[in-house]
C-alpha cells in the first residue's frame, strides 16, 4: 500500500475547505486503491508463490525418498503415468492410454510421444522399466522396494533371488510400457501417481552416481518444474518453471520459492508481513485464525506414535511395561491441551480414512478399535510396571526420547516427558535434532525411543499394517509376531480378491498389533493453515502427498 506523507518541515498550518479536503480525500483513495490494484496485478503477472515447509529436503532420489517434504518436491518436479486431480482420483499423465487384460494382473501404457526431461531427453518406457528395477534392485537399499511388490518377481528381486532384468515391467517398444501384476490390485493406478513409481533417467543417474538427488545440481525433471537453489543442507530453495515439461501450457507458476522454518511463529510472521503466501499453524494460531476466509484445518492420514525399540531396551520386551508406557499417556490432552491444532486422538495404528467394511460400511478404525491399545489410566499404568519390573528383574528405566527440533515434535516430546515421568523409576530426558538427522537415525534403528509419523500413500490399511510385517525396511524397533504376518500374508495374497475375508484379516491384524502394543499410536495429525485468498487451485490430500502445485495460480 502507498503511504503519503506531505512534506511540512516548519510545522506550518494548512488551512482546507471541508470541498477540497473531501476532494483531497477522493484523489488520495484513488491513488491508493491504484498502487493496490497494481500490486495485486504484479503479483499475479509474476505467478511467484512463496510456500513454507516445516522441515528440509533429505534426498531427491525417488527411490530413497522416505519423508512428506521429499516427497512433495518429488511431486512436484516429477510426474507419472497417473497424476491425481483436485479430487484426488488418478487420471492419465503421461500416458495417453492405458489397457488391462488377463484379469487385471497385466497393464499395457502408452506414453506421450512429445514428453521430455527438462535436459531434453525423450521420456521412454524404458526410464519407467529402469526406475523400477533400480528401486527393488537389493543394492540401490530403498525403504519402499516392497510397494512395489505387487509387481511380477518383485519381491525375488528384493531379497536378492531374481535378477531386476526378471521384473515384470517390459519396454514393449519405444513408448509401450507393459507392467505384470502378481495379483490384480484395485488401488494400482493411485500407486502410478505416486513419485516411486514415477520415470528416472538412467544416463542420468549413472552420470551422477551416489551424487544423484543430494543436489539440485544432480537432477533432473520430467514434471511442472525444475529444482533449483538446493545444495542438501540449506532451508531454502527454489521450484522454477520447467519449459520442458509436456503439459507446461498449464503451468501458471514460474516459479515457488520454499522456506524451511522449524517454527510456525516464523512463517506466520512472513504471511503477516506478506512475504508468505501461506503458513502453518500452531494451536494458539489456530484460535486466532480459524474465523478467517483463508483458514484450512487440514486433518491429515498421518499418526503420530512413540516407537519404543526392544532391541535397544532390554525392559521394552516385556508386553506390560510396553503397556504402561501407553496408559500413562493422556492422548485427549495431547491434541486438545497441549498442540490444540486440530489434530484427535488415535484410536489405532491405521488412521481414519483407509477404508470402510465391504459389508457393513463401518470405518476401519471403528472396527479394529482396542480400547486398551490407546486408553489413559495412570494409576493402571503404574501397576503394570511394576509387575513388569517384577517379571524382568529391572528396577528403573532411563531412556532419551528422540524427535525432530520442529515446533510440533517438541511440544509433543515434552508432554510425553512429562507423561511418562510420573512412572515408578523412569527417567526420559529429550533430544531434538533436525529432521534430517532424524530420519538417519530412525532408519538405522539408533535410538531408544522416539517420534514417528506415518503417513499413507493411499486410503488403505494395508498402507499402514505393512509397516510391522516381518521383512518391512521400516520394522527396526525389535517387534515381531507371526499371526500378524500370517494375517497380512493371507490378506493379500490368499484373500486380495475376495474384500469381505480380506477386510476380516486387516481387523485382525490390527488388533494383534494394539493389544500386543507393538506401537504406541499417539494422534492423528493436523496440519492447519493459512493461505492468501488470492491463491488458487491449491488441493490438499490427505492420503498421499499433500500438495500438487501443477495448477496453483493467483488470482
Amino acid at each position: 500500500m502507498l503511504n503519503y506523507y506531505p512534506k511540512n518541515k516548519k510545522n506550518i498550518a494548512i488551512k482546507v475547505s471541508k470541498k477540497n479536503l473531501a476532494t483531497s480525500t477522493i484523489i488520495l483513495s484513488a491513488i491508493t486503491l491504484a498502487a493496490c490494484g497494481n500490486q495485486s496485478a504484479s503479483q499475479k503477472k509474476k505467478q511467484v508463490l512463496n510456500w513454507s515447509e516445516t522441515t528440509q529436503l533429505s534426498t531427491q532420489d525417488p527411490s530413497l525418498a522416505t519423508d512428506t517434504t521429499s516427497f512433495q518436491a518429488l511431486l512436484n518436479t516429477g510426474d507419472g503415468l497417473y497424476r491425481l486431480d483436485k479430487n484426488n482420483k488418478p487420471q492419465l499423465s503421461l500416458a495417453t492410454k492405458a489397457k488391462t487384460s488377463n484379469n487385471g494382473k497385466t497393464y499395457d501404457f502408452y506414453l506421450r510421444k512429445n514428453a521430455k526431461w527438462s535436459n531434453g531427453d525423450p521420456i521412454t518406457a524404458k526410464d519407467f522399466v529402469y526406475s523400477y528395477r533400480r528401486t527393488v534392485n537389493p543394492a540401490t537399499k530403498s525403504q519402499m522396494a516392497f510397494y512395489l511388490y505387487q509387481i511380477k518377481n518383485a519381491q525375488a528381486i528384493n531379497s536378492g533371488k531374481k535378477q531386476p532384468s526378471s521384473l515384470g515391467a517390459t519396454a514393449v517398444s519405444k513408448y509401450h510400457l507393459r507392467v505384470q501384476l502378481t495379483r490384480p490390485l484395485s488401488y494400482f493406478k493411485i500407486l502410478l501417481a505416486w513419485p516411486l513409481f514415477f520415470p528416472q533417467n538412467q544416463k542420468v543417474v549413472q552420470k551422477y552416481g551416489k551424487l544423484y538427488g543430494t543436489q539440485a545440481k544432480y537432477t533432473v525433471s520430467s514434471g511442472p518444474f525444475t529444482l533449483t537453489k538446493w545444495n542438501g543442507n540449506n532451508k531454502v530453495w527454489s521450484l522454477v518453471k520447467n519449459k520442458n515439461y509436456w503439459d507446461a501450457k498449464d503451468v501458471k507458476l514460474s516459479k515457488v520459492n520454499e522456506q524451511v522454518s522449524e517454527s510456525t511463529t516464523t512463517s506466520y510472521n512472513l504471511f503477516q508481513a506478506g512475504k508468505a503466501d501461506e503458513t502453518g499453524l500452531t494451536g494458539q494460531q489456530v484460535a486466532s485464525n480459524k474465523n478467517k476466509v483463508g483458514y484450512h484445518a487440514r486433518l491429515s492420514s498421518a499418526i503420530r506414535r512413540l516407537e519404543l525399540n526392544q532391541n535397544k531396551v532390554k525392559a521394552f520386551k516385556d508386553l506390560k511395561i510396553r503397556q504402561a508406557f501407553s496408559y500413562a499417556i493422556n492422548r485427549q490432552q495431547l491434541a486438545n491441551n497441549i498442540l490444540k491444532d486440530g489434530s484427535i486422538p488415535a484410536k489405532g495404528f491405521v488412521p481414519s480414512g483407509m477404508g470402510t467394511n465391504p459389508k457393513t460400511g463401518a470405518q476401519f478404525e471403528n472396527d479394529a478399535y482396542v480400547k486398551s491399545g490407546v486408553s489413559y489410566n495412570l494409576k493402571k499404568a503404574k501397576t503394570l510396571l511394576q509387575e513388569g519390573y517384577k517379571e524382568t528383574g529391572i528396577k528403573s528405566i532411563k531412556v532419551t526420547l528422540l524427535a525432530s527440533d520442529d515446533d510440533s515434535s517438541k511440544q509433543t516430546a515434552e508432554f510425553l516427558q512429562s507423561q511418562l515421568d510420573r512412572l515408578p523409576n523412569v527417567n526420559i530426558s529429550v533430544q531434538n535434532i533436525p529432521f534430517t538427522q532424524l530420519i538417519s537415525r530412525q532408519t538405522a534403528g539408533n535410538y531408544e525411543i522416539t517420534i514417528k509419523n506415518w503417513q499413507a500413500v493411499f486410503g488403505d490399511p494395508i498402507n499402514f499394517l505393512d509397516v510391522f510385517q516381518k521383512g518391512s525396511s521400516y520394522l527396526n524397533n525389535g517387534w515381531n509376531n507371526n499371526q500378524f504376518n500370517k494375517l497380512l500374508d493371507q490378506s493379500e495374497n490368499v484373500y486380495g480378491n475376495d474384500p469381505v475375508k480380506r477386510w476380516d484379516k486387516l481387523v485382525a491384524a490390527e488388533k494383534i498389533l494394539m493389544k500386543d502394543q507393538g506401537t504406541i499410536p499417539l494422534i492423528q495429525v493436523a496440519h492447519p493453515q493459512l493461505l492468501k485468498t488470492n491463491v488458487k487451485g491449491v488441493s490438499f490430500n490427505p492420503t498421499g502427498v499433500p500438495y500438487d502445485l501443477k495448477n496453483v495460480y493467483f488470482n
